[in-house]
């Protein structure tokens, strides 16, 4: 039975991870995700229902549109397989539960974001509002007012952080260092994360970014790079491995 519930929300989040991606594109480009048909993005036909099934429809058509034959973005798949894994690993890591509705909140947030960041270098501010609320409420019901009040703590904390280290970095490089949309997003994964955790979170992300920076900077002498991609890709890291502040500092203690 267990087996069969995992299936289930993979399956859930391939559905899911078509719609995150489709809800982060059209938001950037200030779009509605309620009204309009899916089209092709390069001859601009509309999509039937058979070409929008999750995953499948772009192994059937080998990754090109029905009508014009051109090649079709990979971030769509990328982002439907992502979330059905995401979305089964945290059945299996929560089970049914109110954490299990926390993960699954803090999955959707990372592939919309990821979705319009990567694109347009854009994370759109009713993103981080409806989140933020949600995930206040949630940690509302798993632990009363005093762990909402922490998570606040913890939230502004980490915002005014990446705050002044975006000042820094703009002082220092004499231009724009980090967006102010990454600055936001801080204050979403505040809630859910302790300050510590954060830093580590900045560290982590930092560290996977380097690489791809200075292989982008070699290929196309390209200077700029979203950032919101890497701090979420830190941040499921350090949420589904469930280490605490605590667990690191006993490791550190140790060496």
């Amino acid at each position: 039975m267990e087996v069969l519930y995992i299936i289930c929300f993979f399956i859930i989040g391939l559905v899911f991870g078509s719609f995150f991606c489709c809800l982060g594109l059209r938001l950037s480009r200030g779009e509605s995700f309620i009204k309009g048909r899916s089209v092709c993005d390069k001859c601009h036909h509309s999509l039937a229902w058979y070409d929008l099934i999750p995953l499948f429809s772009y192994i059937i058509l080998r990754g090109r549109c029905r009508y014009c034959k051109e090649k079709v973005s990979l971030l769509n798949p990328f982002i439907e397989i992502v979330t059905a894994i995401l979305f089964a690993l945290s059945y299996y890591s929560f089970g049914f539960s109110l954490e299990l509705v926390l993960a699954l909140f803090l999955v959707a947030l990372s592939m919309i974001v990821f979705s319009s960041d990567l694109t347009y270098m854009i994370i759109p501010d009713e993103v981080i509002i409806f989140f933020s609320v949600a995930i206040m409420i949630l940690e509302f019901l798993l632990g009363g007012f005093k762990e909402l009040l922490l998570s606040l703590g913890s939230g502004i904390a980490l915002f005014f952080f990446m705050f002044l280290l975006m000042k820094l970095g703009n002082a220092l490089f004499k231009k724009e260092s980090l967006g102010g949309g990454d600055v936001k997003l801080f204050f979403v994964l505040g809630l859910v994360i302790d300050p510590f955790l954060g830093l580590v979170t900045i560290f982590l992300a930092s560290f996977i970014a380097l690489p791809v920076s200075l292989y982008l900077l070699y290929k196309n002498k390209e200077h700029m790079i979203p950032f919101g991609p890497f701090i979420l890709i830190a941040f499921l890291i350090v949420f589904f491995s469930k280490v605490t502040t605590s667990d690191i500092f006993e490791f550190l203690i140790l060496f």
